[in-house]
């Protein structure tokens, strides 16, 4: 089957971070969707997204195409409705679309002949704080997934554990893949399960609870206090205090300092010190920028913490307010509280911003790239252009 994962109208409520990437290459729980999708529903994969993104996440086209919408997981049971649907016929989740099969054309002009509703339960993120809401559930799908009939390497004796070591239906609640390293460290199992990923390490010191899931190569430093349900993506780097936090990749948390209901995006750099605060001190309702409405609104949230695009940073002893959205290629620095919203490619703090210098900011990419054995190329040079010219309807 050639498979197309698609943003849809939901992919402007997921700004900042979809100014990057396809929704489908949002990481949730352990793996991305697409990496999620890939696992359960075989096929050729690629994703129907923004214009600007095509050349690095090209479109596969094909006379007949099942198209499922970038933003929700799979289950063995949405796979099965997924392979039942005929040539146009479309899978509806009350007025959503979750899945069409037919041509391009098709489905650009909605010409669905037949629908149908799921009878699956559907996890899905719609807006930026479902990431950290629903993260938990995630972690634990995706743990399932990953490690179903797979030994876990011998957990060393220096590790204490503290809970039931085993789901209710028997199966472990801890996987360490081959290379990771995790000595005299605390885990906590009883709100779910531990996942530490190839090559990463868990230092001296470091209490975690459950559920957490770590990428291939990240490190948590010595003495790390980890609350779940947290997700460290691939070559991420933390330390200090985190609280349901999901990092996507390649960005560093290394020194003290809290975080806490966030979603930090890829390539970002928080300085040692900063403190980002999620709970307003007079424990009131938190308002979020919104980029379509272009305003804050409601969330009915008590606790929201930062969320940061990538290639954001922020210098040491920053303070974050609650609730504070940066786009990509922020740079915070200085005394005080910058504001809430923050437009990609601003420079400065509290007591005011100013453009980011685009060469500047592509030298200081190149080198943190550099580091993973990664190089900026050509494709996401046009993608960050592109984003800084946007940038200028928020500012």
């Amino acid at each position: 089957m050639n498979i197309i994962l698609f943003d849809g109208q939901i992919r402007d409520q997921l700004l900042p971070l979809s100014f990057t990437r396809p929704i489908a290459e949002f990481r949730f729980g352990i793996l991305t969707i697409k990496e999620k999708w890939e696992r359960v529903l075989p096929g050729n994969y690629s994703v129907l997204t923004q214009k600007y993104l095509e050349k690095k996440y090209p479109l596969i086209i094909e006379d007949d195409n099942i198209f499922i919408a970038g933003n929700v997981t799979p289950s063995l049971m949405l796979s099965a409705e997924i392979e039942l649907l005929n040539k146009g016929q479309v899978l509806m989740d009350k007025d959503r679309v979750i899945a069409f099969r037919g041509t391009i054309d098709q489905f650009n002009s909605s010409s669905f002949f037949t629908s149908t509703q799921t009878q699956s339960k559907i996890l899905s993120f719609d807006r930026l704080y479902d990431l950290f809401l629903l993260n938990e559930t995630a972690i634990e799908d995706d743990f399932r997934l990953i490690t179903e009939g797979r030994q876990s390497e011998p957990i060393s004796e220096s590790v204490r554990i503290i809970g039931e070591k085993y789901f209710e239906d028997g199966t472990p609640k801890i996987f360490i893949e081959k290379g990771a390293k995790i000595e005299c460290a605390i885990l906590n199992l009883s709100n779910g399960p531990v996942y530490i990923g190839q090559g990463a390490e868990v230092q001296e010191g470091s209490v975690i609870r459950a559920p957490f899931a770590m990428c291939e190569h990240s490190v948590a430093n010595m003495n790390t206090k980890i609350y779940g349900a947290t997700t460290l993506g691939p070559y991420c780097k933390v330390g200090g205090e985190l609280n349901n936090v999901i990092m996507f990749g390649y960005s560093n948390k290394a020194h003290e300092g809290f975080l806490g209901n966030a979603v930090v995006g890829e390539w970002c750099n928080i300085g040692a010190g900063t403190n980002a605060s999620n709970l307003k001190n007079d424990y009131s309702e938190i308002k979020l920028w919104s980029y379509p409405q272009g305003k804050f609104l409601k969330t009915g949230l008590q606790f929201c913490g930062l969320i940061m695009g990538d290639h954001s940073k922020t210098g040491i002893n920053s303070m974050i307010n609650t609730a504070t959205i940066l786009g990509v290629g922020v740079n915070i620095h200085g005394s005080g509280f910058p504001r809430n919203f923050v437009p990609s490619f601003s420079e400065g703090g509290a007591s005011g911003f100013s453009d980011v210098n685009l060469v500047k900011f592509f030298q200081t990419a190149s080198k943190m790239m550099e580091r993973r054995g990664m190089i900026l190329t050509n494709n996401d040079r046009e993608i960050f252009e592109y984003i800084n010219r946007e940038a200028e309807n928020y500012k």
